[in-house]
């Protein structure tokens, strides 16, 4: 199937490493021209090196969307670039903290900085744009531990419940600007190096258990299977559909084994 994205302008957040890598590399297959940020140069480099191969435009900004003024100048620098920008793609994400009785107020102002105010701040900045260019397309990487419970780290969580309501809220807002706002919510996500990898390689018996109690399909998901959903929702083959959470999970049960 044509996306239709060819020749178009993408922002990822956190795009050089694990998920945001894959959509970036998912979106540069498609034709988009890629604008991505995050806080290991190397990985940037690396990533910025392999959509150059595929053949697309590319810049990547050392970053860190936490803190005052990075997104508002990392969005400048790729209009600048770029001319415009038609796709965003709020990627990052993490949390600070653990359960209720240990997380202090700085972890959850930290978890709600990386989750919903740098998604918020990155759709304020690109809004502009994408009007001048007739409309857009946002995407907000959100999780499955947004609309499930968790027994701990629910910091996170209700991050990530803020996305997906923020989402369905700004494609409201900003239907009449025809730009389209989704979120999609991944489950456990297998990324080399990842938390679940070194999950899988320390704590083998307990990792076998939770892919027998939680995962219907027997394993985790692979971070291009996020990013070919993202890409779809990104593209004109899904003009119809705002609003929407997407889950990516296998159906997966508990959100986490931590």
């Amino acid at each position: 199937m044509d996306l239709q994205l060819a020749g178009k302008v993408a922002v990822v957040t956190g795009g050089s490493h694990g998920i945001g890598r894959s959509i970036a590399l998912g979106l540069a297959a498609e034709g988009c021209h890629l604008a991505i940020c995050g806080r290991s140069e190397d990985a940037l480099r690396q990533t910025e090196s392999e959509i150059a191969t595929i053949g697309r435009r590319v810049m990547s900004v050392a970053a860190d969307v936490t803190q005052s003024g990075a997104i508002e100048t990392f969005v400048s620098e790729a209009i600048s670039e770029f001319s415009g920008i038609d796709l965003l793609v709020a990627n990052v994400g993490g949390s600070y903290g653990a359960g209720l009785l240990d997380a202090t107020s700085e972890d959850w102002r930290r978890t709600f900085d990386l989750n919903l105010f740098h998604a918020a701040s990155a759709t304020r900045a690109v809004v502009p744009t994408m009007c001048q260019r007739g409309g857009g397309s946002a995407v907000f990487v959100a999780s499955i531990s947004g609309r499930k419970p968790v027994h701990r780290r629910w910091q996170y969580g209700a991050a990530k419940a803020a996305v997906i309501h923020m989402a369905r809220s700004l494609a409201l807002e900003l239907a009449p600007l025809n730009i389209r706002v989704n979120s999609v919510s991944p489950g456990s996500v297998l990324v080399p190096g990842g938390q679940w990898d070194r999950f899988r390689a320390e704590e083998p018996e307990r990792f076998g258990h939770f892919l027998r109690d939680e995962e219907p399909l027997g394993r985790l998901g692979r971070p291009e299977e996020v990013a070919d959903v993202i890409c779809f929702l990104l593209s004109e083959r899904a003009s119809w559909i705002s609003g929407a959470d997407i889950a990516v999970d296998g159906a997966q049960g508990r959100p986490s084994a931590f």
